[in-house]
């Protein structure tokens, strides 16, 4: 049977961090993301709803600040605002920043759309000691006006009814406008004179002269190109009077300061907050910083000393468990098909299973930080740090959660709305060696350098980070032309978490990683581990063996043998794979350690350069996954894959060889 089709067409909007992603969950049963960020949506959400057994289609455009279209968000807005036309806006505003919101109001309030307004976090307000009048709101602007508190679900029924009442009922849609200062009402006239009948449809005309005075470059250009020769009209008009912008502006704001004076209590003047408070600290540009440092640490420390042990349990007591029991339970089995499901694909289910615990404790730390309002604080403070990158504040979070693990860091970049900072970001994330890199320098880093092995580590730690300034350069000025992105936000007011809230987004985001990353590991570890078993049923004789011999010219270069390229390789799958690599391929056993063997073959020239291959190579096929998924590009990701390779080839030559060239004394 097909399902009936909606009656009415709703569109949320609002400016970012006013609850509109909230609001769509609770009406439609979907998980999209929240978060106390602003400008979490970057495109319209759109899903169904019974209502009244009516079927109602809610669309939930991305957060803008106004319809200037200076933003992917705004234009993405303003198109559907204009272009697909809803039957009715529910426009949700913030309470705390109510004043601010009504810039957008103003700007609605000249377009053919009906709408009503819903005050959210009216709870907060109060808290505050700003204190709304609903009521003198709505007869100030002649609009239906409903107070919520969206994280409740209180006022959400009355203003979905309300916006169904006022799309069935349109003839009581008459609300007061602010249009343009009196004394250029007549350049406006004149103006929606020469366009009439010019704009092309369905741009409303009166709206189109307005923005033309306002300067909006987009419609300056699509009323240019309508016009013809008859633009010369219109230019002249504008040259004559190149103050409209202010004209137009001046009466939105002063439309506002009624709005505002006449519905809205604020606190007695000097009234210091707890935010207030909070933030003397929280954004002070040395104790900010102290106070970011401790947290993350903290966070960082949390999810690790629960989320290892648990991992480690998971690798032991299941995946290497459920491995043993294949090899003997299925003897009757080819040998080739028990170990392919033994070690090629519970290998990578099992990659994907022991992430897990790390990953719902990360997210779940972020979601308290994020929902009561402190990582805009922290983004806040560290946004001078990241400009040499082309990023902002926000870049600061998955860079420093990366030492724990690439996957949920490259993940929490979709934090960042602008796309271009948000792939750069995702791009130098990796080059922050996670703990399993790490620790393979700081096992190997003995046996090639015996007591100076802590020196040498502290220069093999800094390699990545010498590479990630040199790219991140490199990035802005390729994918930004050098310019820098303004950070404009909101810091929000600090607030109680929402736990319910925080579990469904924790939810959501490990989903979308099974989804996207859990399919690429499953498939890419099958094939590592095909490679590694065939021809020969083990690894030493096996294709990637052989290829690891075909590169021992370059090896040479480096001062590797083929076994060393081979274990390079198979840190793909898992950074520490490199170890157990080793030990397979020089023979260790009761006879031999690694550090016997290793020590007896690998020059002190060609450990360096291996080390600093090892904290520059490929990142694991995890990371790689997360990329795809975020980047949302193979093109991206497979020329990640390339530098990252190029770049430790080279760095691993002109290590060996500076280093030879330093011991001969030239």
């Amino acid at each position: 049977m097909n399902e009936k089709a909606p009656a009415l067409t709703i569109a949320l909007t609002g400016q970012p961090n006013v609850g509109k992603s909230t609001i769509y969950n609770l009406l439609t049963g979907q998980s999209q993301y929240v978060s106390n960020w602003p400008g979490k949506t970057s495109e319209c959400q759109e899903c169904c709803f019974n209502f009244h057994g009516e079927r109602i289609r809610l669309v939930d455009l991305p957060g803008t600040y106004s319809l200037s279209a200076n933003s992917v968000e705004e234009q993405i807005a303003r198109d559907y605002l204009i272009k697909d036309r809803p039957d009715v806006l529910l426009v949700i505003l913030d309470a705390v920043n109510l004043e601010r919101n009504l810039y957008l109001v103003a700007e609605l309030l000249n377009l053919p759309v009906p709408f009503v307004l819903g005050i959210n976090r009216t709870d907060l307000a109060d808290s505050q000691d700003i204190h709304i009048e609903p009521e003198v709101l709505q007869a100030a602007i002649k609009v239906p006006v409903i107070p919520l508190v969206a994280q409740r679900g209180e006022g959400i029924q009355e203003a979905i009814e309300a916006a169904v009442h006022l799309a069935l009922h349109l003839e009581e849609w008459k609300p007061d406008r602010p249009l343009i200062r009196e004394d250029h009402l007549k350049v406006l006239d004149e103006l929606e004179q020469i366009i009439q009948n010019r704009v092309p449809v369905p741009y409303p005309t009166d709206w189109v002269a307005v923005k033309l005075l306002e300067g909006d470059r987009k419609i300056t250009e699509m009323v240019q190109e309508n016009l013809g020769a008859d633009w010369e009209k219109v230019h002249a008009l504008l040259l004559q009077h190149d103050d409209a912008f202010l004209a137009v502006v001046s009466e939105r704001y002063d439309w506002i300061n009624r709005m505002v004076h006449a519905a809205i209590v604020r606190p007695r003047s000097g009234k210091v907050t707890i935010t207030d408070r909070l933030d003397r600290v929280a954004t002070h540009s040395v104790w900010g910083v102290l106070v970011l440092i401790a947290v993350m640490a903290g966070l960082f420390g949390l999810t690790f000393s629960i989320g290892i042990p648990i991992q480690t349990w998971l690798e032991k007591n299941v995946i290497q468990a459920a491995a043993t029991w294949i090899f003997g339970t299925f003897t009757y089995f080819p040998q080739w098909i028990v170990s392919l499901i033994a070690n090629g694909l519970i290998s990578g289910v099992g990659t994907v299973l022991t992430l897990l615990p790390i990953l719902v404790l990360f997210f779940f730390g972020m979601g308290i930080l994020e929902d009561s309002g402190y990582m805009a604080r922290a983004a806040f403070v560290m946004d001078q740090a990241m400009h040499p990158f082309g990023l902002h504040g926000k870049s600061f979070l998955p860079l420093s959660f990366s030492i724990g693990c690439n996957v949920p860091a490259v993940m929490e970049s979709r934090i960042i709305e602008e796309p271009r900072s948000r792939l750069i970001t995702i791009l130098l994330t990796p080059f922050i060696p996670c703990f399993p890199r790490l620790s393979v320098v700081v096992i190997l880093a003995p046996i090639f350098f015996g007591k100076n092995a802590f020196l040498y580590s502290l220069l093999i730690f800094s390699i990545p980070i010498i590479f990630l300034v040199i790219y991140g350069k490199c990035f802005h000025e390729l994918l930004q032309s050098g310019k820098h992105n303004a950070f404009i936000m909101e810091l929000p007011l600090y607030q109680a978490p929402q736990l319910k809230a925080i579990f469904k987004s924790v939810g959501v985001r490990i989903v979308d990683f099974l989804k996207g990353a859990g399919t690429i590991i499953l498939v890419v570890s099958a094939g590592l581990w095909a490679l590694s078993y065939f021809p020969g049923g083990n690894i030493e004789g096996s294709f990637l063996s052989l290829w690891g011999q075909w590169l021992d010219p370059v090896s040479k270069l480096i001062g590797l043998d083929w076994r060393m390229a081979v274990a390079l390789i198979t840190s793909m799958l898992r950074s520490e794979n490199t170890l157990s690599t080793l030990s397979v391929l020089y023979g260790v056993g009761p006879q031999m350690t690694l550090s016997e063997a290793a020590a007896s073959q690998v020059t002190p020239a060609a450990g360096l350069a291996f080390l600093a291959m090892q904290i520059l190579f490929i990142p694991c096929i995890a990371t790689l996954a997360a990329i795809r998924n975020e980047s949302k590009s193979w093109r991206w990701t497979l020329g990640y894959v390339g530098l990252r390779l190029m770049t430790s080839l080279i760095v691993g030559i002109l290590i060996y060889q500076g280093y030879r060239l330093f011991q001969w004394g030239v």
